[in-house]
């Protein structure tokens, strides 16, 4: 039983349990692909039913990392096998509790607002945003924003980071960012601001059936009429 629920894996060579960020990035995608269908779900067609079955799930999913094992969770399991062939990158576990422990506060708000109270307001929107910022940056850039949390509330260093932020050490040259190519981004959004006010107009037009298709089916409508 003591193996059974328990938080984090030991392994040889590590001093503190441990898991696999790989898979952590894998199940933080599906889950941001999930929430932002969702939520467009919602913007375009105005159906709440798919958002409603995804935060049961993200629940689900997250009470099982938190209070069973992170081995027996749903998404994590997938994660699993999708980078099963890629060489594991170890992370403490401590920390990753206490960004699962916020994911779970938030998709519980979210559950009792949306689907108990079946309510909509700014604070389900608001929700809404931070769980996509967090999966967002945790599956995209490796970056895990909820622990950051550790160390406010331990006071206490956190061990085995992804990326190993959380060791002190000097920059590359390749790593550094120059004067010259901060400038190219600052040109760049000018140019990206610059194009909009000049292309809009012609951006904003319907592009046409270039082979004529759906021209071709509405006379074939018409005679059935």
């Amino acid at each position: 039983m003591s193996k059974a629920i328990q938080f984090g894996e030991t392994v040889e060579g590590y001093s503190i349990p441990v898991l696999n960020e790989r898979e952590i990035r894998a199940s933080a995608g599906i889950l941001f692909l999930g929430l932002i269908i969702s939520l467009m779900q919602i913007l375009y067609k105005s159906d709440f039913l798919m958002v409603k079955y995804f935060i049961t799930i993200f629940l689900t999913d997250f009470a099982i990392r938190v209070f069973i094992n992170p081995k027996f969770s749903p998404m994590l399991i997938i994660g699993r096998l999708i980078v099963r062939n890629q060489v594991p990158e170890y992370v403490g576990a401590a920390q990753k509790k206490v960004a699962w422990i916020i994911g779970l506060g938030l998709s519980a708000t979210m559950f009792v607002f949306m689907v108990i109270v079946n309510s909509y307001s700014p604070i389900t929107g608001i929700i809404c945003l931070v769980c996509l910022i967090f999966t967002f940056f945790e599956s995209v850039f490796g970056i895990c924003l909820g622990c950051k949390f550790y160390k406010m509330i331990y006071q206490d260093k956190a061990q085995y980071c992804p990326g190993e932020v959380c060791d002190v050490k000097t920059k590359q040259d390749i790593q550094k960012t120059s004067k010259t190519q901060l400038l190219i981004v600052l040109a760049f959004v000018a140019y990206v601001v610059v194009m909009t006010s000049l292309v809009n107009d012609q951006f904003s037009k319907t592009p046409h059936d270039l082979f004529g298709l759906n021209g071709n089916a509405q006379p074939k409508q018409a005679l059935k009429k």
